[in-house]
């Protein structure tokens, strides 16, 4: 054979094998991402659509735009 048909046949078997190792390697990781079980919406507060946590009463007193309900009344 010449020349250009035996490297053309070369460029053919590697480029063949780079696919199929490609293949393999996107099957393994969609078989191990799968493997962590369904996926779960983020909670609510990672996509900030609650209100802010209000530590203490006195924070709540400090902040006007705080509704009433959610100051703690005082102990005892």
């Amino acid at each position: 054979m010449n020349e250009p048909s035996q490297r053309g046949r070369w460029v053919a078997i590697i480029t063949g094998a780079i696919s199929i190792a490609i293949a393999v390697a996107y099957l393994a990781l969609i078989t191990v991402l799968d493997a962590r079980g369904p996926l779960q919406p983020p909670p609510p507060e990672a996509l900030g659509l609650t209100a802010p946590a209000i530590s203490s009463p006195a924070e709540a007193a400090a902040d006007p735009a705080a509704p009433a309900a959610a100051a703690v009344p005082p102990r005892g």
